[in-house]
């Protein structure tokens, strides 16, 4: 992958090139080794100007002629990418597969990029009527307060653990530690969420590659294998859902991909959620089965999600402390879960660490995807 950040000095097909090279150079790959290339991106069109953007980084990678196609499902177009490869892969379509997640999201005022953003919701019934996404996640938060009684310092707890993470993560956007202090007297986006219970918008680009298991052992040294990957949808709008506590797709998509996988949410070490904002990673704890409807705020607080805790969250620093290029995303959720896997997390390496998921979701949980990885060597 590539840094994480604001990055002034390079475009959209620069970022995808570097994490292309070094994901092929990782494995030892040449080019014309690849057969078919899948790529997550929101809103290349809105924030680029160029849609296309499958055929443009096959081109600029110097892909080309194979099958090379974007997919879109707003902030879980990488986790949705990787999934149709792995699907790919599976099914005997191909064999080599790379996937790439990339945007570029500072080259337009922050008004506009937020315009993009609202996209990924109810254009008609949300964004026209006033709603930001923030304003969405606040009306969540809200109710959880309500029903469960999570407090805006445990919701501060979730931004000061995954900084913690980021601090140790030479590709994230905040290399910098804060304190529940920092949060709570962070200036209101919508309440109760604060600045720093918000990710920020973000540039960067991830790559993997996907290959049979028996030929991924003779490419690589350390492969890891994807034992499962689950995708679920739910109502795009947000008044339309049979809650604000829960996302459904989230609980569906975890039900289905434990059950291929033949595993529980005990047996998971380390996991990369979607905490597009605080509320949202107390949410995925409950929803994907690590802790009971209700206890994702005091979990926070009580330090279970913290690396060494019970299931280590987020130890990239995940959307809030790594970044949120909203298209890589969930490819970058991969790459930080094979790092882990295979030991070379530096600095926030999860001791022991042989099985891990990754969740990724698009817009306010209208999409949510589910992978589940495994240590095979």
């Amino acid at each position: 992958m590539t840094r994480f950040g604001e990055d002034w000095s390079r475009g959209f097909r620069d970022l995808i090139l570097e994490a292309g090279v070094r994901a092929l150079e990782d494995c030892g790959l040449s080019g014309s080794e690849i057969e078919a290339l899948y790529c997550g991106t929101m809103a290349s069109g809105a924030l680029v100007g160029q849609e296309h953007a499958g055929a443009l980084i096959a081109d600029f990678m110097g892909l080309t002629p194979i099958p090379s196609t974007r997919l879109e499902a707003a902030c879980a177009s990488g986790g949705v990418a990787l999934r149709q490869a792995y699907v790919t892969v599976a099914s005997g379509v191909h064999d080599i597969v790379v996937v790439g997640g990339v945007e570029k999201m500072t080259d337009v005022p922050t008004a506009e990029a937020s315009y993009a953003l609202g996209g990924a919701g109810d254009q008609e019934w949300e964004l026209f009527m006033g709603a930001t996404f923030p304003g969405l996640y606040a009306l969540m938060a809200r109710r959880h307060m309500l029903d469960y009684g999570t407090t805006q310092e445990q919701m501060a707890a979730v931004a000061v653990k995954n900084h913690a993470n980021a601090a140790k993560n030479k590709y994230a956007q905040f290399q910098n530690e804060i304190t529940i202090e920092t949060v709570m007297k962070s200036k209101s986006v919508a309440s109760p969420l604060k600045v720093f219970d918000c990710s920020p918008i973000t540039d960067g680009a991830a790559v993997v590659v996907l290959a049979p298991l028996e030929k991924a052992k003779k490419i690589c040294e350390q492969p890891i294998e994807i034992v499962a990957s689950e995708q679920a949808s739910d109502s795009i709008a947000l008044h339309d859902r049979e809650s604000l506590t829960k996302i459904k797709a989230t609980e569906i998509a975890a039900k289905k991909a434990f059950e291929r996988a033949k595993l529980a949410p005990k047996d998971i070490h380390v996991a990369e959620v979607h905490d597009c904002f605080t509320i949202a990673e107390i949410m995925a704890i409950e929803d994907l089965g690590f802790v009971k409807k209700g206890m994702g705020g005091k979990a926070t607080e009580d330090g279970l999600t913290r690396i060494g805790g019970q299931v280590a969250i987020n130890t990239s620093g995940g959307l809030k402390g790594c970044g949120h290029p909203v298209g890589a995303t969930g490819v970058k959720q991969a790459v930080e879960i094979t790092w882990q896997l295979r030991g070379k997390a530096e600095g926030r390496q999860v001791k022991g660490a042989e099985i891990g998921l990754a969740h990724n979701v698009g817009g306010s949980g209208a999409t949510a995807v589910v992978s589940i990885f495994r240590k095979v060597w």
